[in-house]
């Protein structure tokens, strides 16, 4: 039943990404800075998914030192790795961005800099997972570190309105803003890049967690060996 519900998913997500890539490309180019500045279709949602998952992240690391409960310890790794890919993505759009618009692939900027921190800190959370083996205390120190981790993701959504930084304003939903309502609802509509996304991300955390799952089994498995 749960594999059905994934190809579902799966199948939803892949007709959604296809219906607004069609749609995206029929939208005419940015007055100051052409066709590039489409990739925002794609930049803006992996970077709102990616916040997403930390979020989730820290809730399930919050209720695993609550609760002692392991299924919260698989969830925050699942979603944590899946988080980091999204972050990744955005990470490597905005540097294709910069290229074209400012003539660099990287600039010092606080955003930019404040969202490669948020990167490392959770790459740094899965190398910390790997660097201890007893279970429980891996889970802990795994769980006290995302909490720890998640206090740069609000300084990175914040970035842009806090200080002047080379990184645009915001442009949605401001005073500010001059984003065309078609063009809002190509990332936040209900069949938007946004949704797409955030639906691969569940489906990702999902065969995550299948795999921790199995991956628990065979760890207890190996230490009722070692034990026999």
């Amino acid at each position: 039943m749960r594999n059905n519900i994934l190809y579902g998913l799966g199948a939803a997500v892949i007709l959604l990404l296809v219906r607004d890539i069609n749609l995206i490309a029929g939208f005419p180019q940015e007055a100051s800075q052409g066709a590039i500045f489409k990739i925002i279709f794609f930049h803006v949602p992996m970077a709102i998914t990616a916040m997403l998952c930390s979020s989730v992240a820290l809730i399930a690391s919050v209720m695993f030192l609550i609760t002692r409960n392991f299924k919260y310890d698989a969830v925050a790794v699942a979603v944590t790795e899946v988080g980091l890919a999204f972050l990744l993505g955005n990470l490597v759009t905005g540097s294709i961005w910069a290229r074209i618009i400012w003539g660099v692939w990287w600039a010092w900027d606080v955003r930019l800099t404040s969202a490669l921190v948020c990167w490392l800190l959770y790459a740094g959370y899965l190398m910390l997972r790997r660097a201890i083996e007893e279970p429980t205390q891996r889970a802990v120190f795994a769980a006290c570190f995302s909490i720890f981790a998640f206090i740069d993701v609000p300084i990175v959504y914040l970035s842009i309105r806090l200080f002047r930084t080379q990184h645009p304003g915001p442009v949605f939903f401001t005073s500010n803003g001059s984003f065309p309502p078609d063009w809002t609802a190509a990332i936040f509509g209900p069949l938007g890049t946004l949704m797409a996304l955030m639906m691969l991300a569940t489906v990702l955390t999902v065969i995550r967690l299948s795999q921790e799952d199995s991956q628990r089994e065979l760890d207890s498995l190996r230490r009722m060996a070692h034990a026999m």
